[in-house]
């Protein structure tokens, strides 16, 4: 692409389904400054610095965004790309998303959003599956339901998923 507005090669991304001691998961619910109807519930999560292997980035962002400090994380569940427009620019990005538990959903540590977030933040809620079902927002995966019944209910399988859209 010739345009300068876009991204031609995918950014790399590392998100967590983060689960409390109850399996509610919690999600962000984040908008475009450029265009405020247009809101969406995401899981935790952002892009992977150089040299920042997926995990550390995933648990890195989680802390920067919830304050949670995750000292380690489960298994990779699914791969996601997507391509969107935010901010009046085309994105193009590849997230790997990890699986991780959280004994309380006090913060820890002080959060540290980026400015990008400092705009674009609405809330943070935690989702009980049975809610998540219900909502009538846009969800990112719109997967994110089925996927969440899968992974409680044990019917994901040893390989990471790879999801589109």
């Amino acid at each position: 692409m010739t345009d300068s507005t876009s991204t031609v090669t995918p950014r790399i991304g590392a998100r967590v389904l983060l689960l409390d001691p109850d399996d509610r998961v919690l999600l962000i619910h984040a908008l475009d400054p450029a265009d405020p109807g247009h809101h969406w519930w995401e899981l935790p999560g952002g892009g992977v610095d150089d040299g920042e292997d997926l995990q550390a980035a995933a648990r890195r962002e989680v802390a920067e965004e919830t304050g949670i400090m995750l000292p380690s994380l489960g298994r990779e569940l699914w791969v996601r790309e997507s391509r969107f427009r935010y901010q009046g620019r085309d994105h193009h990005r590849v997230e790997h998303v990890f699986l991780g538990r959280t004994p309380s959903t006090a913060p820890q540590v002080a959060l540290r959003p980026t400015e990008n977030e400092k705009v674009g933040l609405i809330e943070r809620r935690w989702w009980p599956a049975d809610a998540l079902r219900q909502c009538t927002d846009k969800l990112l995966s719109a997967e994110l339901p089925d996927l969440l019944d899968d992974l409680l209910a044990n019917r994901f399988g040893s390989t990471p998923l790879i999801l589109t859209g």
